[in-house]
């Protein structure tokens, strides 16, 4: 398209006065830019005809791509904000395309030796952040956002701030990981001083916060727990900063200490705070309680883990383990 390149920008304008994360920025523009070739698009004038493009477009994605629903419902999200906030010509109601089918299946957990297995062949600061996802249920993008005052240890609790739906909760910090963990923490500050004497030591903040306190992107409190090993450039603000560890860095160390544990299982950084919900349910923790750790809005997606634990065959016996007494004699 040979606009393309001026639309994604007003995109980037748009989503940036907003003050939308960088990670939806690039997950928006980049489906833009699929629906934008998809369609051949060659000029402005093609994005006309909105509703029914879309529903091509979600229909393709569902029928010949073979998406999973949460993958549609964001490639949609970020149409519907093309055409709303960026070109101001929103959808109509009626997007009638084939919705991808939703397929249930129990969650990948580990049982508890397999997570100290696991635990075994993962070292440094990933290991670190492994144990926060297995002991406090965290999702990986949350536990690489922590801030170091997001952890309280009078209270033994972990702050989620803006968590999935962009919602703060607070889960469990588990004690057996609090000296380890203030160990790590000396080391952050000992580097966050050395940026701070560099003319460096900003970290990036949530525009309400950097709008509220302006001067807190150096403050010890708000730096990340889990930083990057080195300086990079903020891409909204070009100013150089130590951003947190990525995501994806954790995630292979993950995946590479299942296969040199042996585990069969397909293991991920989500498989630990799968692992987290229903061991504590095993242990008999109010499944109220988990929803909430977890962030979950709705009771009945906690409810997936009792279906793990019976298929574990919790609370039953195979009768081949235990005969039935049949009572009488047989016929």
């Amino acid at each position: 398209m040979a606009q393309d390149k001026r639309l994604l920008d007003r995109v980037h304008d748009v989503m940036r006065l907003k003050h939308y994360s960088l990670r939806t920025e690039r997950t928006y523009t980049g489906w833009i830019r699929r629906y934008v070739l998809f369609h051949k698009m060659q000029s402005p004038d093609d994005l006309a005809d909105g509703e029914r493009k879309l529903e091509r477009f979600l229909t393709h994605l569902a029928v010949d791509e073979d998406v999973a629903p949460a993958t549609q419902n964001q490639a949609m999200n970020a149409i519907v904000f093309l055409y709303r906030d960026v070109l101001k010509t929103p959808l109509g109601e009626g997007i009638n395309a084939i919705r991808a089918k939703r397929r249930p299946k129990l969650p990948v957990v580990l049982t508890p030796t397999e997570v100290l297995h696991l635990l075994d062949h993962i070292r440094g600061v990933p290991l670190l952040i492994a144990k926060m996802l297995y002991g406090s249920g965290l999702r990986i993008i949350e536990a690489t956002r922590l801030r170091v005052g997001d952890l309280d240890f009078g209270l033994h609790q972990v702050t989620v701030r803006s968590g999935k739906g962009n919602k703060d909760r607070w889960t469990v910090l588990p004690e057996s990981l609090e000296e380890e963990l203030k160990r790590h923490i000396a080391r952050v500050r000992v580097m966050h001083t050395q940026d701070l004497a560099a003319g460096n030591g900003a970290v990036h903040l949530p525009h309400r916060l950097a709008k509220k306190y302006p001067n807190a992107d150096r403050q010890w409190r708000w730096q990340y727990l889990f930083p990057a090993e080195g300086l990079s450039q903020d891409p909204r603000t070009g100013r150089t900063g130590r951003h947190h560890v990525r995501p994806d860095t954790v995630q292979q160390a993950v995946r590479r200490a299942a296969a040199r544990a042996g585990i069969e299982k397909r293991v991920t950084c989500h498989a630990l705070r799968h692992s987290f919900a229903t061991h504590l349910l095993a242990n008999g923790a109010d499944i109220r309680v988990i929803q909430e750790m977890l962030g979950h809005d709705d009771l009945n997606t906690t409810m997936i883990y009792t279906h793990v634990l019976r298929d574990w065959g919790q609370g039953a016996k195979s009768p081949l383990d235990s005969p039935p007494s049949m009572g009488g004699k047989g016929t």
